[in-house]
């Protein structure tokens, strides 16, 4: 009986394997048939084709094409590309550390300086002109043209033509390019006398040394608990994530494991430092942009029950990316693996295609998810990011805003404001005053932009569809009793959402005149989503 059962597993193992060696064997031939076909077309093409072949062109939106039948996230880098694709991996470039604004029939505009940058250093400041980047005229380049030209090799030299902003003077500026890094921490400070916070929104190399000793500097200012922000943070380095959860849980501790279809991709991954705090409360913050290394981290603290998670369900982008060189110096981002919390969720959506309006996992019914559990026992789900302990709203802004800000309308109105100010009160002090409203409502009356309300969009929208039905003539008393009372100048809109509207003005001004923490620090202020998670009793 015995050797009747070792027989039969024999078989069934050897009949197993030769299926895999068939399957294998199939995927190859129609590899390598792919392959022949792909080519031949290609040279038919180029033999027969009645006009002269774009082939970059047709080569790019071939590897594209078949990329995007895998996932959003497997890419091809071309060589010229390589700079995007290392200020995507390290948020670093090679130039002066300033945002400019630009459009083609005008000279460049410094929008913003980044503070320590050359551009502050050389004495650019927001509103000053650049009429020419090494001799040569800014007026007709479009945007990446002219930011291309001020981009360069750390320790080159790039002499911009500047008109001042106050004095109106022309000079000839020489500036020292450095590579620029936009920090992951954006800001760390003290909320009240016991509440520790920091921003942060990315993990390149070595954040996770910037947060211990952020963590450490706001301990000694008596921090008890702390507010992790991840809001929109999009992910970055695994590694950095692990690095960041093994700050807050015992050394050896489970972070994330890895699945994929080689044996190197099952990996698990353990904290092997020793923690810097493990009793400390934390609440960590997500919405609907925290994503990837986000999610590792949020996922981890919340499986080991190490933090609290408020705010909105992350987007859900459980995959581990690789960079593999490709011929010609190009590179190809593939993934390679799916990760999963502790716990064994998979925080990768179940669909990459159902989603939101606002690129948030789309709702998935408890039916096709499955529960799993914490370290204490807590029931927790997977189906697509991370879903926080305490869900708080994120505050609406009307359309009216969305169109301000998107529009460029704000911003112009603060080079404007720049231009005929020199300084504004230090930031805790600096209110937009009734008065300075009423100079941005005359600003904004002078521009171009969609100032519709939503309401009215649809509107729009229906008369549109009413009119294709033949019924438009038929309601047109309704509907022009609807338009009425739907109409509302700009003005009367920008003052009935002028509470909304004050925070984004009073944010980019801190900006311009005190730089990025600065403008953090009135973020802070309007926060209502962080107030009501300071407020909330914790669950566990």
């Amino acid at each position: 009986m015995k050797k009747n059962i070792i027989t039969l597993f024999m078989a069934a193992a050897m009949s197993l394997a030769a299926s895999y060696a068939v399957s294998a064997q199939s995927q190859s031939f129609k590899l390598g048939q792919w392959a022949e076909i792909h080519n031949a077309v290609l040279k038919e093409l180029n033999r027969s084709y009645v006009d002269s072949l774009p082939i970059d062109r047709i080569m790019r939106a071939s590897v594209d094409a078949m990329l995007e039948e895998l996932d959003p996230y497997t890419i091809y880098i071309p060589e010229e590309e390589n700079e995007d694709l290392q200020m995507m991996l390290s948020k670093t470039y090679g130039g002066i550390g300033a945002i400019i604004h630009k459009k083609k029939e005008d000279n460049v505009i410094i929008n913003e300086p980044y503070a320590g940058s050359p551009a502050e250093k050389y004495g650019l400041q927001c509103g000053d002109e650049i009429i020419a980047i090494d001799g040569k005229p800014t007026k007709g380049l479009e945007s990446k043209e002219s930011s291309d030209r001020m981009k360069g090799k750390p320790g080159t030299t790039v002499t911009f033509t500047v008109k001042k902003v106050r004095t109106g003077d022309t000079l000839d500026i020489p500036i020292i390019r450095e590579r620029i890094h936009f920090p992951d921490i954006e800001y760390a400070g003290m909320l009240d006398d016991t509440t520790g916070y920091i921003l942060q929104t990315g993990f390149t190399e070595n954040v996770s040394g910037e947060l211990r000793t952020k963590f450490q500097e706001l301990k000694k200012q008596g921090m008890k608990r702390l507010v992790l922000d991840l809001r929109g943070n999009g992910g970055g380095l695994m590694n950095e994530a692990i690095n960041i959860v093994s700050l807050f849980v015992p050394k050896g501790s489970l972070v994330v494991s890895s699945k994929g279809n080689t044996e190197d991709s099952l990996r698990e991954y353990k904290t092997t430092t020793e923690p810097v705090d493990t009793e400390i409360p934390i609440i960590v913050m997500i919405d609907s942009g925290s994503a990837s290394s986000s999610e590792i981290v949020s996922g981890a603290l919340q499986d080991l029950d190490r933090a609290v998670i408020m705010g909105k369900r992350s987007y859900g982008k459980g995959l581990v990316q690789s960079i593999r060189p490709m011929p010609y110096n190009g590179q190809m981002k593939v993934t390679t693996a799916k990760y999963y919390t502790p716990s064994g969720r998979c925080v990768q959506a179940i669909d990459y295609a159902n989603r939101n309006d606002d690129g948030s996992v789309g709702h998935i019914p408890d039916s096709l998810t499955r529960e799993f559990k914490t370290k204490s026992g807590r029931t927790v789900r997977d189906g697509g990011g991370i879903t926080p302990d305490i869900d708080i709203d994120a505050q609406d802004y009307s359309r009216l805003v969305y169109a301000l800000v998107l529009g460029g309308v704000i911003d112009q109105y603060v080079i404007d404001y720049c231009r005929r100010h020199d300084s504004i009160p230090a930031v805790d002090d600096f209110h937009f005053s009734d008065k300075d409203f009423e100079d941005f409502i005359r600003f904004a009356k002078t521009q171009e932009f969609d100032y519709r309300s939503s309401a009215k969009t649809l509107y729009d929208q229906m008369k549109k569809e009413l009119e294709k039905d033949g019924l438009a003539e038929a309601m047109s008393d309704e509907l022009k009793a609807l338009e009425k009372a739907l109409e509302m100048d700009k003005e009367r809109f920008i003052r009935l959402k002028k509470d909304e509207i004050i925070p984004f003005i009073e944010e980019e001004l801190a900006t311009r005149y005190w730089f990025q923490e600065a403008g953090v620090k009135v973020r802070l202020r309007y926060d209502e989503q962080l107030k009501k998670a300071l407020a909330s009793p914790l669950p566990f």
